[in-house]
């Protein structure tokens, strides 16, 4: 079963090499109890290490089940001492952070035997050596006895075949030394125990076969195995296997004994989370407070299409750009005989040419998609009002406002969302307007002029209702003097017209609590788009706009103008002409991408110059505040990762230092076992618990700040529980942790793998 040939073992220190086994030959029983004897340094622990696998042999071989060791790999001889070998040590070697019972348990756990299967043998070998009543105490709560039974319970736990005794009555007084050899006695009836002791009279007494060393040889055998004696039992050696819950079971119990320790380490290492959540959650907060103002107010934000916008072409763009901002950089100045083009601001404005055509596609658009929509037209109205009983003429341009209306010309959900009716009643005709002033009831000072009411400082909602404005159209306004016509000038005459169009207001609106559209929206004299198309439909027929048609000058000034002069010219007269700019409300949020889509399509197959650019100020309000929110929070995570990068590095330096506290424990894995890898898994194990906690409690203070913040935010801002941290950043920020952390104690980890078993149970 087990046999040693010519095994020899040396230690280099230096130049001085010392000569440990210099050439063991010898086989074992397989149920003996052999005690080797010698003095101190005649090499009794160096083979007993050899035997247990804990050691290396530097010539020679150890035989097992009649299979050469020489090409054993580190997983097979990890396997050996799990399956095979149970150590005893003088010292108990015991792990003091966890319970008498998890102790036994251990070499059974590194073989992956179930919780259930390991619980239930435990306590049975620790009955067996008289313990059963102390199975939940911790090793330092009981006697030096008590230990090494609890040493010997562990080394029967995984029913090897070998035990392995060094010097296992050292530590004991006589009473219980007698005991524990009366205990390994037992042992020794079926299987093979093999002792290291320099007691010649406790060999004598209790050993089957004692073995003599003396300078690392072998110099007596009491009883030598025959040639004619066979060993019929063979042991079988099964991988280990210990689990990554284990490996937290067992760091989780180490970490317990550090608590002060570990919170203190956790916190450190949580400060870098603790910041990046903090901004997350302003940053996540304040976009939330965007998206409302989005969908309460640059939702309703119109779509404007005007006569000239800055051309989407990007690359145009891009090259006008440089070209300015090389333009005089020091180095325009050039030897050589070329001239070279620059790029105009002016190339890159884009003109669109509204028409009718493209009105017709805008009214065409999918019903549900456009809540409103008012158009600006060329149109001068001849408006003509009485202050104290003069008539004066009015420019409605610095006074007067498209309501925004539906395609068919009913009231807007802009109006109803947006404003209230606080006096008076909605305009239902096209001659009728409202006023509409701001959240104060206030109104432009030189409108109130306009409308006659001079420098009074509180004007009455009874004076305002049923002004009365009129609209001269162009036959009465303009007359014929030869191919030429002039204004006339009579504005009594003017204003007692029939065919004037009479304007009355009706009613007055004021924007409702809490709308910042309608914050924003200004006050005026407010229109429907029907009252511009009838005067457009009877001006049209004007004895001005006909003679304007047919001849290439200004009929009133009689300059010569070009073709767009001309257009521009009709339109301001009332010839019918599309509008010159066109707002579009989108009829909810969720529509407005649908509705740009829309528009879009329009400019499929058309070439550039009459392709129609819209300009989408929701979007250019909210890509602008999201890309400022984007760089700053960049910015301030940035720094704050800075935290992150130290957090790992202390990680590191404390998993160094709990390497160097558990490297005895380090070795007893080993001996029990435990691969490279499992000593790697635990100190990940352990890492990963730090890890998990420091995030954890990164954002349950984060959480807890947030409190305070919010508090500081809404005294300064109104703004009402802004710093909101996003579950997905938390996540995400727990596993950064994690990550940081297990990155922070891999070299530790690694290095704690390496350590030499031997080496690591000697530290104290």
């Amino acid at each position: 079963m087990l046999e040693l040939k010519n095994i020899k073992r040396s230690y280099k220190t230096g130049d001085f090499v010392q000569h440990a086994l210099k050439g063991i030959d010898l086989s074992f029983r397989q149920n003996e109890f052999v005690a080797i004897l010698g003095p101190s340094g005649s090499g009794k622990t160096t083979l007993l290490n050899i035997i247990g696998g804990l050691d290396r042999y530097d010539s020679g071989d150890l035989i097992i089940n009649n299979k050469s060791t020489k090409k054993f790999s580190n997983t097979e001889w990890d396997a050996y001492r799990n399956n095979c070998i149970g150590f005893i040590f003088q010292s108990y070697n015991l792990i003091t952070h966890i319970s008498v019972l998890a102790n036994v348990e251990m070499a059974m756990t590194l073989s992956g035997v179930s919780a259930s299967k390991r619980k239930k043998k435990a306590i049975e070998v620790l009955t067996k050596v008289g313990l059963e009543k102390h199975i939940h105490k911790k090793p330092n709560q009981l006697s030096g006895g008590q230990m090494q039974r609890v040493a010997i319970a562990r080394a029967l736990a995984n029913d090897p075949d070998i035990i392995l005794a060094d010097e296992p009555t050292g530590a004991l007084d006589t009473k219980t030394s007698i005991q524990i050899m009366d205990l390994i006695k037992e042992i020794s009836k079926d299987k093979l125990v093999i002792m290291v002791t320099h007691n010649p009279d406790l060999a004598k007494e209790y050993a089957s076969r004692i073995v003599e060393l003396k300078d690392g040889e072998l110099v007596k055998d009491s009883n030598p195995i025959k040639e004619e004696e066979e060993n019929k039992k063979k042991f079988s050696i099964k991988k280990t296997a210990m689990n990554f819950i284990s490996a937290l079971r067992l760091s989780f119990n180490n970490i317990k004994t550090k608590k002060g320790r570990t919170i203190i380490t956790s916190l450190a290492s949580s400060i870098g989370i603790i910041g990046i959540a903090l901004i997350l959650s302003l940053s996540n907060g304040f976009k939330l407070q965007i998206d409302k103002f989005e969908k309460e107010t640059l939702s309703q934000m119109p779509i404007v299409v005007t006569p000239t916008v800055m051309t989407t072409d990007e690359e145009a763009q891009k090259q006008a750009m440089e070209q300015y901002m090389n333009k005089n950089n020091g180095n325009s100045f050039t030897d050589k005989k070329e001239i070279y083009p620059l790029i105009s601001v002016d190339s890159l404005v884009h003109t669109n040419h509204i028409t009718n055509e493209y009105i017709e596609y805008i009214e065409n658009a999918k019903e549900g998609i456009i809540g409103a929509i008012s158009y600006m037209h060329a149109l001068k109205l001849n408006l003509l009002y009485k202050d104290n009983n003069k008539v004066n003429m009015l420019d409605q341009t610095t006074m007067m406002v498209a309501l925004p209306e539906t395609i068919d010309g009913k009231d807007s959900n802009i109006i109803k969302d947006n404003f209230e009716l606080i006096y008076g009643k909605m305009p239902e005709n096209s001659n009728e307007l409202v006023i509409l002033v701001d959240i104060n009831n206030r109104l432009d000072a030189s409108i109130l002029k306009k409308l006659g009411f001079g420098d009074k400082e509180i004007i009455n909602f009874d004076d305002i209702i049923g002004k009365e404005f009129k609209v001269v159209l162009n036959d009465d306004l303009y007359k014929r003097i030869e191919d030429n016509f002039v204004v006339n000038i009579n504005l009594d005459e003017l204003y007692d017209n029939e065919n004037n169009i009479t304007l009355k207001i009706t009613g007055i609106l004021r924007g409702v609590e809490g709308s910042k559209f309608a914050e924003y929206s200004g006050s005026g004299i407010c229109y429907k788009e029907q009252l511009f198309k009838d005067v457009i439909e009877k001006n049209d027929k004007s004895k001005i706009v006909e003679k304007q048609k047919k001849v290439n000058y200004n009929v009133l000034t009689g300059e010569k103008i070009d073709e767009d002069t001309k257009e521009t010219l009709l339109a301001a007269l009332g010839a019918k002409a599309a509008p010159i700019m066109v707002q579009i409300y989108p009829s909810d949020f969720n529509s407005k991408d649908e509705l740009t889509s829309y528009l879009d399509k329009y400019n499929d197959d058309k070439e550039d110059d009459d392709k129609i650019i819209y300009t989408d100020y929701a979007k250019t309000i909210t890509s602008l505040s999201g890309n400022i929110m984007d760089a700053v929070t960049v910015v301030l995570i940035a720094f704050s990762a800075i935290s992150l990068i130290v957090s790992s590095i202390m990680i590191g330096i404390i998993m160094y230092i709990s390497v160097l506290e558990r490297t005895k424990e380090i070795g007893i894995l080993r001996a029990l076992g435990a691969r490279k890898k499992d000593i790697t898994r635990v100190f990940n194990a352990e890492t990963f618990i730090i890890g998990l906690f420091s995030g954890l409690l990164g954002i349950s203070i984060a959480m807890l700040l947030c409190i305070p913040a919010n508090i500081i935010i809404e005294n300064l801002t109104d703004l009402k529980n802004v710093a909101t941290l996003n579950p997905i950043h938390a996540i995400v920020l727990i596993t950064i942790s994690l990550l940081l952390t297990l990155i922070g104690g891999y070299i530790p980890a690694k290095l704690a793998s390496k350590k030499n078993p031997v080496e690591a149970l000697r530290t104290e």
